[in-house]
């Protein structure tokens, strides 16, 4: 785990080094082990790296440079199969230095060129500068767990695994006096905000910021010297949308989910630095840590924070599978209103998140990183085999399966969505409304992802929008900023490109049941391992009661937050924020959810001015 960072000019004007060693500054708690950067001024390219050792602590640093000096690469994240490439590689000839899965990652490109990427299996993203082609290539992971954003201004293209990074890079281009702190440069985007008001998230490739965008999961990018828009090259390298869903015998398919998810997690333990495990005590974490304990020779460090509160206390149920697995399990009561932590929350993830889980999230990241370097986590499961209660309301409906197709999409993405089309409007300033007015949320964010998933039955369509959408631009950001907060890596079993594929060959019905059952197979298959009781067990959400401090003792910061905030004022009415806050606290409507995405932005903002 790591972050990267650089820059590729295709008038070959350098950047300069100060810029360079401001982007790795920005992401030091990524990487505080180690720094290197690659810089070729006279070519006006440069990329480096802020390291977390994990494997090969001595012979990993990066960047990983050729023996002729042409080609240079770095990495944020893991190639868990780097043991197997490496072997082949030996087996072809080839002379490996060290131990490290980044040279394995530079040895494949010297041999195969960029189509290397998709023998990986792993958790990555990748910037590669080869001096052959006069090019570079930025590739990101096959579902995004590890973030990589770019700034292409046409002549200049700037890249960071945060975009705190890249905005360090441009102050530091513009200003290098450095009296000043970062303030305005880059223009928020309004219409990333309403996508945001749909989703609780901003969708990629969308960011606050016009100018900044996600390389997209499972692509790669390639930079020439051609100008503009010429000289951006992009190719998906994997699409999950590949697959087609078969017919399994619960006994087949429970032997290969099985199989699939143990070799899953027995790579992800390969690691030169403690590691343990998240644990909730739920189906998708007490899973990992039972196949974590039949591969290693000492009890598993699990984790986990509990409240006072049953209502959000899974504590228990966490206990009962580390006892089950004789895991040496750590477990801290944490202080239930977490409001004092959401600017640090907000400032690692560097926008607007409504994810109110994101602040326990970041409380036992704290007390893993006390112990451990590496976490495993659960992460995916309930995307991939419909573990939401959203799912079973939904397709509890007598018409989710009648419906026209387009009709079932729209639906569903309206039961997913936070404000309505309506609502929106109705919030907005008037000269925001007449910009946004034309501007669809479902056919620019959602459709296109509702279209390749049109052959997959209407469970796995729901979970194929959830996948590229909800995972991406949420879910997995979650563990990401909240554990490089701390300086740990965590790793995502389920999100193996194999079970991914296994998942979605696998029709709906075995994930959700007609009876509304969700995890249908997959508690079935998990119960000889975890236990009937942890199997099917109530999904309780890993969450804090916000909604009820917004009523209560925070309803003053709320209302000020709200009130005081330029951003909240220049793009929303007074009249309407107001009678949102009034409503949630008299009890007359529940606007949990849209209050906190509202504050949200607005604290975001707030941190940005200071």
């Amino acid at each position: 785990m790591c972050g990267i960072f650089g820059y590729w000019n295709r008038a070959r004007k350098p950047l300069p080094d100060t810029a360079l060693r401001g982007m790795a500054q920005k992401l030091l708690h990524r990487g505080p082990d180690d720094e290197g950067i690659w810089h070729q001024p006279q070519r006006g390219v440069g990329i480096g790296n802020r390291r977390l050792s994990i494997i090969d602590i001595g012979g990993g640093h990066q960047p990983f440079v050729s023996d002729d000096g042409q080609i240079a690469v770095v990495q944020n994240g893991e190639i868990f199969n780097y043991i197997e490439l490496a072997a082949e590689l030996r087996q072809q000839g080839v002379q490996l230095k060290t131990a490290s899965d980044t040279e394995v990652i530079l040895r494949l490109y010297e041999r195969e060129g960029i189509a290397c990427i998709k023998k990986l299996n792993g958790m990555f993203a990748i910037a590669i500068d080869d001096a052959r082609e006069d090019a570079m290539y930025l590739v990101r992971d096959r579902i995004g767990v590890k973030p990589l954003y770019m700034l292409d201004d046409g002549e200049q293209v700037l890249f960071a695994s945060e975009i705190k990074a890249i905005k360090a890079a441009q102050f530091i281009e513009q200003n290098s006096a450095l009296r000043q702190p970062f303030r305005g440069a880059l223009a928020i985007d309004l219409v990333a905000i309403h996508h945001y008001l749909t989703f609780n998230y901003i969708p990629a490739p969308w960011t606050i910021f016009q100018d900044i965008k996600h390389v997209m999961p499972g692509t790669w990018m390639k930079f020439t010297r051609k100008p503009g828009a010429m000289g951006a090259t992009t190719q998906r390298w994997w699409n999950l949308a590949d697959q087609r869903e078969q017919d399994y015998s619960f006994g087949d398919w429970s032997e290969q989910f099985m199989a699939i998810l143990d070799d899953a997690t027995r790579i992800r333990l390969r690691a030169d630095v403690p590691f343990g495990a998240f644990l909730s005590g739920g189906v998708d974490s007490s899973t990992i840590v039972g196949l974590m304990a039949r591969h290693v020779n000492r009890p598993v460090k699990t984790f986990c924070i509990g409240f006072e509160d049953p209502r959000y206390d899974e504590s228990a149920f966490a206990l009962q599978a580390a006892q089950r697995f004789g895991c040496d399990h750590t477990m801290e009561v944490a202080e239930l209103n977490m409001l004092s932590q959401w600017p640090r929350v907000l400032y690692h993830l560097d926008q607007p998140h409504g994810d109110a889980s994101f602040m326990p999230t970041l409380r036992v990241s704290e007390l893993a990183a006390k112990h451990v370097k590496v976490v495993l986590t659960g992460d995916g499961g309930d995307e991939l085999f419909a573990g939401y209660d959203k799912y079973a309301a939904f397709f509890a409906r007598p018409d989710a399966q009648t419906l026209p197709l387009e009709a079932f999409q729209r639906h569903y993405f309206d039961s997913i969505s936070l404000f309505s089309p309506a609502a929106k409007l109705a919030l907005y300033q008037p000269k925001v409304r007449d910009q946004l007015a034309g501007i669809d949320s479902f056919d620019q964010a959602a459709k296109p992802w509702f279209d390749e998933a049109g052959h997959f039955d209407r469970v796995n369509q729901a979970l194929y929008l959830d996948m590229q959408l909800l995972l991406s631009g949420n879910n997995l950001v979650k563990p990401d900023r909240m554990g490089m907060a701390v300086s740990i890596e965590a790793r995502t079993p389920f999100l193996d490109y194999r079970m991914m594929e296994f998942a979605f060959r696998s029709r709906g019905a075995t994930k959700l049941s007609a009876e509304g059952d969700k995890k249908h197979w997959f508690k079935k298959a998990a119960a000889p391992l975890i236990g009937e009781t942890l199997a099917h067990r109530k999904k309780q959400m890993f969450t804090v009661p916000v909604g009820d401090w917004f009523k209560g003792a925070s309803y003053p910061w709320l209302k000020e937050t709200l009130q005081k905030s330029e951003l909240i004022a220049n793009v929303f009415t007074a009249s309407g924020i107001d009678l949102m806050l009034e409503s949630h606290r008299s009890g007359a409507a529940n606007f949990t959810r849209e209050l906190r995405a509202l504050a949200a932005l607005a604290l975001w903002a707030e941190g940005e001015e200071s």
